[in-house]
């Protein structure tokens, strides 16, 4: 991949609300380059979707989110390709990840509530063959996600104590 579209890429991640015109002017480059090399993007699935990242404290939302470790057993020949598949078609999985060290897979669930998600690990999640054991950590609050934070710095409103 050439060093234009590694540049799109991180604009794009950015502001994906970024058209091929402004594009163009901030990379010096035809409005054209930037419409084909973002096409051949998307077109590769190195683009998979434009999305809102969604501040769901600011809207009142109460859906629970929770990561959950999952130790699990490769499969013959396939390794963990085809149980992670079963589990991340699972609606209530948001995003699911292989990862090295304790446990095979990080799942990032999301439910309506502190039970859905419970139901999820006890009714789908655990009772699956190649599921040894899982750990299911509830997200309290999020203080950033991919870039974004979500709180505001509040100011020190401490009495300063001197000596």
């Amino acid at each position: 991949m050439n060093e234009l579209k590694w540049k799109l890429l991180e604009l794009l991640h950015q502001d994906a609300f970024l058209d091929a015109k402004q594009l163009a002017v901030m990379l010096d480059k035809a409005e054209e380059e930037i419409s084909q090399s973002i096409a051949e993007l998307e077109n590769d699935g190195i683009i998979m979707g434009y999305g809102a990242v969604i501040n769901t404290e600011a809207v009142n939302d109460d859906k629970v989110s929770a990561l959950i470790e999952v130790k699990i057993t490769p499969q013959r020949d396939r390794g963990f390709d085809a149980i992670a598949r079963m589990i991340y078609s699972f609606p209530e999985v948001k995003s699911c990840y292989l990862m090295s060290g304790a446990y095979d897979l990080m799942l990032i669930v999301e439910g309506e509530n502190i039970r859905q998600v419970g139901s999820f690990v006890s009714d789908k999640l655990s009772v699956l063959d190649n599921v040894l054991s899982c750990a299911t950590h509830f997200i309290l609050k999020r203080y950033k996600q991919d870039g974004n934070v979500f709180t505001a710095q509040d100011e020190d409103k401490r009495q300063a104590v001197s000596p």
